[in-house]
């Protein structure tokens, strides 16, 4: 096998890139579609192999300049849209197959360290998280939404304890002035949290989650990107996703669980579909994470989970038992002022 560890130190630092090319051995050569392409890093080492092509999508405008350069070293072989990732069915012909769909999800380097784009709290500018392609910014949402959907966004794609509070003291603060800054936004938390000093991460950490997941309809995405990225898995074929929050790892759980040969009824008290529908091999229920040594170098890969379904048979009824479980989810983002 090739060795890929220069490609670790890519700026994106791709999490996992030792054990998604075990699982994709691309030295053998196939299609790959990159769904979350950053900038650049599973794709580059993936096309390094001579016998790969690799389609890969990005709704962030920025990373076009990481994908040109490709495009220079691998004119035959790389193909790039500006595109959410949920819109795979818009871009590609009904009929094309790939060996490989990798969703890596959640935020990139590049964006986390760009502090004027607001998704990091310790940005000193406006709050804005908007990935790209997108309707509303976090700011939009502070300063409009009211306070019962403020206190659901933070409980339910937070997972914040305190969000009836920060929600109560977000509409007193815009009542006096607009909340325009991280800053401001970070001291209302602050204000709003209770003491907790057994707590590793930040205490903004949970309200910033919720607010870009909200902001980029995250939830949609996954499970529109999932549904479509299947449609285009030849038969054997591999979907590979890594999660980094508990509500994505949800998801594909449910996703691959629910429709494998071996699937169990997650719930005795939600209803079964009507006719069987079966995507996958059976699911081991198999989760992956970063080696010990990789988070010592990208502490942002602590969280990360990775799952792999392996495509049973080319075939497609849509599974409406996937957006039939995360409803409450899909119905929240969708709320307008």
């Amino acid at each position: 096998m090739k060795d890929i560890s220069s490609f670790n130190n890519y700026p994106h630092y791709p999490v996992m890139l030792d054990e998604v090319i075990k699982i994709c051995n691309p030295n053998k050569g196939g299609d790959f579609i990159d769904c979350t392409f950053g900038n650049g890093g599973y794709t580059n080492a993936i096309l390094s192999f001579s016998r790969t092509k690799v389609i890969s999508f990005d709704r962030d405008i920025l990373t076009q300049k990481y994908a040109s350069i490709l495009k220079n070293n691998f004119k035959d072989r790389f193909k790039f849209y500006n595109e959410k990732f949920s819109n795979l069915d818009k871009v590609l012909e009904e009929d094309f197959k790939v060996d490989f769909v990798i969703f890596d999800l959640g935020l990139s380097t590049m964006q986390i360290n760009d502090l004027e784009r607001g998704f990091s709290f310790n940005a000193k500018g406006s709050i804005d998280m908007r990935m790209g392609k997108n309707s509303i910014s976090a700011q939009d949402v502070l300063n409009n939404y009211d306070q019962k959907t403020l206190n659901k966004i933070l409980k339910y794609f937070g997972d914040e304890k305190d969000s009836s509070r920060i929600a109560s003291n977000i509409i007193k603060e815009r009542k006096k002035s607009p909340i325009l800054s991280v800053p401001k936004l970070v001291e209302i938390i602050k204000r709003s949290k209770k003491k907790n000093f057994k707590k590793k991460i930040n205490i903004s950490t949970q309200t910033f989650q919720a607010l870009r997941i909200f902001v980029n309809k995250e939830i949609s995405e996954l499970i529109n990107g999932l549904i479509n990225a299947t449609k285009f898995l030849k038969k054997g074929g591999k979907l590979i996703v890594i999660s980094f929050h508990s509500l994505e790892d949800k998801i594909v759980k449910f996703y691959f669980s629910n429709y494998s040969k071996n699937k169990s009824r997650v719930s005795r008290y939600f209803p079964q579909e009507n006719n069987e529908i079966i995507f996958f091999e059976d699911y081991k229920n198999k989760i992956i994470r970063p080696k010990e040594r990789e988070i010592k170098k990208n502490n942002a890969s602590r969280s990360a989970k990775l799952r792999v379904a392996i495509r049973s048979q080319d075939n497609f009824s849509y599974p409406t038992a996937l957006k039939k479980r995360f409803s409450n989810y899909l119905k929240l983002e969708n709320e307008n002022v």
